[in-house]
C-alpha cells in the first residue's frame, strides 16, 4: 500500500506568521489572546479575539489582495509550505497534483463588509442611496467557500482533484484526510492541503456569542482566558490564520528526492447522528480507533495528542472520556495537550495547525503544554501537561482530533519517516 508523506509545512496563525515562531510560541505557551478591536464587538462587552501575528496581506504579492483574508491565509501558508516541501509541477504532473482545503465560513469578510456598506448607504443621504446596491464584481468569487482552492491551484498550476470541505471544526482535518486517501489510492501523486478561517468580524463574533460558548476574560490576565482542562474554564476564543501542509507519494517524493517530514498514516472520521452541538464519546472514539487501526499501530504507540480541547465544560469531559475509551491501560502514559489555550479555536483552520503542530512537536522532541492549566478539573485527568513544556521526548507517533458541531469527528495520525 502506498505511503503518504509530509514534505512541506506553512503557517501564519495568532502565534506568528511562520510555522517555525507558531511552534515556538506554543511551546513557551505564550498567549495570543487578548481583548477583542472595539470595532469588533458590535457593543457587546467582553469580548475575547486571538487575531492572527501578521495581516496575510504583508505577506502576498499585489496581485492577492483583492482576495478575502481567509483566501489571503491560504495563499500565504501555501507558499510557505510549498517552499518548505521543494515541490513544482511540470505540466505533465500537474494533473497528478490537488488542493484539498478546509474552512468553516468562506468569504465571512466580503460578507460582513457587503452588508455593512449596504445598510449604511441604503441609510444614508439620497447621494449615498444611489449606490448602494454597487457591489465590487467579484463579491461572489471573493465570498466562495472554493475561493481558497481555486486562489492556490491556479497560482501554481496544480491541475488535479480540487476540493473544499466545510465541517465546521473538523473541516481541515477532514481535507488532509481525503487527500491522503487521494494519494493512498493512487488518485494523486500529490496534495497541498490548506486550513484557513477568518471569522474574526463583528456578525460573526454576535453569532458565536449567542451560543454561549466564548470564553470570559481572566480579570487579572485576559491573556490566559482560555483554559481547556481547568476546573474554572469557560469557553474558547475565536482566532483566525491558515495552515498548510504538502502531502505526496513516497514514490513521488523519492524520485525528486525530497525529505519527509513524517507520515501521515491513519485518519479516521465518523458522525456522531446525536445532537447539533452536545459532544459524543461513542463518535470520537470511533474517529479515533479508525486513524489508529489505519497506522497500524497500537494505541500504546502514540505518545502526544493534540486534543480538541476546546475548554467548553462538556467538550473537554467527553473528550478525556474518549481518549480513555481508546486508550485503554496506556491513556495515563499519554501526554495531551490543548493548543487553543494560545492559539483560540480556529475553527475551519483548526485541524490543520494542531496537526501541523504536532508534527514539529515529533520532530523536536518538545511538547507544547496545556498553558493556564493552573486548576485541573479532576473530571479531566489525564496528563495534560500543564503550563510547562516537556523537552527531551522520543516522540515516534502523534495524533490530533478535531471535532465539529454537527457531530463530525475526524482524527489523524502521523509517525515518524523510517
Amino acid at each position: 500500500m502506498t505511503r503518504v508523506a509530509i514534505t512541506g509545512l506553512g503557517m501564519i496563525c495568532p502565534l506568528g506568521p511562520d510555522a517555525r515562531s507558531s511552534f515556538a510560541a506554543a511551546v513557551e505557551g505564550r498567549s495570543a489572546i487578548g481583548p477583542a478591536p472595539e470595532h469588533l464587538c458590535a457593543g457587546l462587552p467582553d469580548l475575547l479575539a486571538a487575531p492572527a501575528a501578521a495581516g496575510p496581506e504583508t505577506l502576498l504579492d499585489r496581485q492577492y489582495l483583492g482576495l478575502d483574508r481567509a483566501a489571503q491565509f491560504s495563499v500565504a501558508a501555501a507558499q510557505e509550505a510549498i517552499d518548505d516541501a521543494g515541490i513544482c509541477a511540470t505540466p505533465v504532473e500537474a494533473d497528478r497534483v490537488g488542493v484539498f482545503v478546509g474552512i468553516g465560513f468562506g468569504g465571512a469578510h466580503t460578507v460582513d463588509a457587503m452588508y455593512a456598506r449596504y445598510f449604511t448607504a441604503i441609510h444614508g443621504d439620497a447621494q449615498a442611496r444611489k449606490g448602494a446596491t454597487v457591489l465590487h464584481p467579484l463579491s461572489v468569487p471573493r465570498m466562495m467557500a472554493n475561493a481558497s482552492m481555486a486562489a492556490v491551484s491556479m497560482r501554481y498550476g496544480f491541475r488535479g482533484m480540487g476540493h473544499t470541505y466545510s465541517v465546521a471544526c473538523s473541516s481541515s482535518a477532514v481535507a488532509a484526510g481525503e487527500a491522503y486517501r487521494a494519494i493512498k489510492h493512487g488518485y494523486l501523486d500529490a496534495a497541498v492541503v490548506i486550513g484557513t478561517e477568518a471569522m474574526l468580524t463583528p456578525g460573526s463574533l454576535l453569532a458565536w456569542n449567542a451560543l454561549r460558548v466564548m470564553a470570559r476574560p481572566d480579570r487579572a490576565r485576559a491573556s490566559a482566558s482560555c483554559k481547556p482542562f481547568s476546573a474554572n474554564r469557560t469557553g474558547f476564543v475565536l482566532g483566525e490564520g491558515g495552515a498548510c501542509l504538502v502531502l505526496e507519494s513516497q514514490a513521488h517524493a523519492q524520485r525528486r528526492g525530497a525529505t519527509p517530514r513524517a507520515e501521515l498514516a491513519g485518519y479516521g472520521c465518523s458522525s456522531d447522528a446525536k445532537h447539533l452541538t452536545a459532544p459524543s464519546v461513542e463518535g470520537q472514539a470511533a474517529a479515533m480507533r479508525q486513524a489508529i487501526a489505519e497506522a497500524r499501530l497500537p494505541a500504546s504507540e502514540i505518545q502526544y495528542l493534540n486534543a480538541h480541547g476546546t475548554a467548553t465544560d462538556a467538550g473537554d469531559v467527553i473528550e478525556t472520556a474518549s481518549i480513555r475509551e481508546v486508550f485503554g491501560s496506556s491513556a495515563h502514559r499519554l501526554a495531551v495537550s490543548s493548543t487553543k489555550a494560545v492559539h483560540g479555536h480556529l475553527i475551519g483552520a483548526g485541524g490543520a495547525v494542531e496537526l501541523a503542530l504536532a508534527i514539529m512537536a515529533m520532530e523536536t522532541g518538545s511538547i507544547p503544554p496545556t498553558a493556564h492549566l493552573e486548576e485541573p478539573d479532576p473530571r479531566c485527568d489525564l496528563d495534560y501537561v500543564p503550563l510547562r513544556a516537556r523537552h527531551g521526548c522520543h516522540i515516534d507517533a502523534v495524533m490530533s482530533n478535531s471535532f465539529a458541531f454537527g457531530g463530525s469527528n475526524a482524527s489523524l495520525v502521523a509517525r515518524r519517516w523510517i
